[in-house]
């Protein structure tokens, strides 16, 4: 009878740690752009962790394969410069739309197989278009505080070459450091000189509910953009992640039982959930185990970490809600480079494809809203329309 390993909780820690450095700022970012209090911040990061650690599992557990599911961290990317033109409650609102769209999809494999036809370039220029504007934010304070800057980007550099696994962990500390240092952070550097101080950080996460209301403008703007960039970017990649390391399972329940998750969860703050693709990969490796069939066991860890974190939310939220915009902005940025490195790749591989891939990057990198649509939306649309006046034949 096979028993745990070591290798099993190791690889499921790693993913987690790369999953949460690598993105809970921006996660933090969006839910104080959505007009979340503190207190629904901690409740958006403990839903999270609730419902990536019973999914991973769960599904895990039952398929006995490694199913590793986490938040979306491009449709993060993209509400973190959507949220801001709706309520909160339209928000949450959007966040149920988004997980019953994502049911009725799983249900459908017709659906989900057209909705997979959408040409890769057009799909990655939609995620290049959403990251380009949070990665040049690197640079915009660059002349308030260009020492600042300059450190992070030598870090980023160093840690590429050296340690790149663990090179969100190193920023993210860093960023912990830099902020307690510059004493903006000062409600968690008063915390530990008091017993009552310390009991207040670390207090259990109390889930908070938002009564969704529901909106055309916030369905159309917000919830089926970020279910179209959950479903392209994160759940297909997810699938084929499974199939390149030789696992076949069903993705049907799996990806049904997800969008179900979500959307219970979506009123305290847990806006998606789908399957991982990167973080998975370390619980489908040798690393997790030699023998292929145990390796699920690496994915229950994963999931059980994260619920650790989501218990951790309030922890979380104080070392990071104080955090000063420009670490916010040089962290979130350099996180999502590699993301938006490549996607511009994929965008531009096919040669009769890069007008319209150039055209809805360019678009949803402008960050308009029109007629209650967001410019993501808008991107999509004339992207495709150019594919497909560029099919027509010209008439003689």
């Amino acid at each position: 009878m096979s028993k745990w390993k070591l290798s099993h909780i190791s690889a499921g820690l790693t993913a987690v740690t790369v999953g949460y450095s690598s993105s809970v700022v921006i996660i933090i970012d969006v839910a104080r752009k959505a007009g979340a209090s503190d207190d629904m911040v901690i409740s958006w990061l403990f839903a999270l962790g609730l419902g990536m650690g019973i999914t991973c599992i769960l599904f895990s557990w039952l398929s006995k394969l490694p199913v590793v599911t986490a938040w979306s961290t491009p449709g993060a990317a993209f509400l973190l410069t959507s949220i801001g033109n709706y309520s909160l409650s339209e928000a949450i609102g959007a966040f149920v739309i988004c997980a019953m769209l994502s049911l009725v999809t799983a249900q459908s494999r017709t659906l989900l197989k057209q909705i997979s036809r959408i040409p890769p370039a057009i799909s990655s220029a939609l995620l290049a278009g959403i990251l380009l504007p949070i990665c040049l934010a690197i640079f915009t304070d660059v002349n308030e505080a260009p020492h600042l800057v300059a450190l992070f980007i030598s870090a980023y550099l160093i840690g590429s070459r050296l340690f790149p696994r663990y090179l969100m962990l190193l920023l993210l500390v860093m960023s912990v450091g830099i902020s307690l240092f510059m004493g903006s952070a000062s409600s968690v550097v008063a915390l530990p000189s008091t017993s009552q101080g310390l009991s207040s950080i670390f207090t259990l996460p109390e889930p908070i509910w938002v009564t969704p209301t529901f909106s055309l403008s916030a369905a159309i703007g917000l919830a089926f953009p970020l279910f179209l960039i959950t479903t392209l970017s994160q759940n297909l990649p997810g699938i084929a992640i499974h199939h390149a390391h030789g696992y076949a399972p069903d993705h049907k329940p799996i990806l049904s039982g997800i969008a179900v998750i979500q959307g219970l969860l979506a009123p305290f703050g847990g806006f998606t959930f789908n399957l991982a693709a990167i973080t998975a990969a370390l619980c489908m490796g040798e690393q997790a185990d030699s023998e292929k069939s145990q390796r699920y066991r690496a994915a229950i860890a994963a999931g059980v970490a994260y619920l650790f974190m989501g218990l951790l939310a309030s922890v979380v939220v104080a070392l990071f809600v104080s955090m000063p915009n420009i670490i916010i902005h040089l962290l979130a940025g350099l996180a999502l480079l590699a993301t938006l490195q490549g996607s511009m790749v994929r965008a531009m591989e096919v040669e009769h494809h890069r007008a319209p891939a150039l055209l809805t990057m360019l678009c949803t990198a402008s960050g308009f809203s029109l007629f209650s649509m967001t410019s993501a939306v808008w991107g999509l649309g004339l992207g495709l329309l150019l594919l497909y006046v560029q099919k027509k034949p010209a008439n003689a």
